[in-house]
């Protein structure tokens, strides 16, 4: 299964939710591509939310412009 770190690239502050740089989730998925574009990103979304408390849809970056994702294993 693969493995893979989401690190936040740019600082985030809207709708009242703030993301840092180097801010980093990390995700095991079924699939080898990106999990930021694959299943609209929820595995990813979920992994923020648990481990920050944060909503990074609602911030609206979820997408490669504020994260960069980096394949572990």
């Amino acid at each position: 299964m693969p493995f893979f770190r989401i690190t936040v690239t740019k600082r985030v502050y809207t709708n009242c939710v703030r993301l840092e740089p180097s801010m980093s989730v990390d995700v095991v998925t079924h699939s080898f591509s990106d999990p930021v574009r694959t299943n609209s990103g929820k595995s990813v979304e979920e992994a923020f939310r648990r481990i920050y408390g944060v909503d990074i849809r609602k911030a609206g970056a979820l997408n490669s412009t504020y994260l960069k994702v980096k394949r572990i294993g």
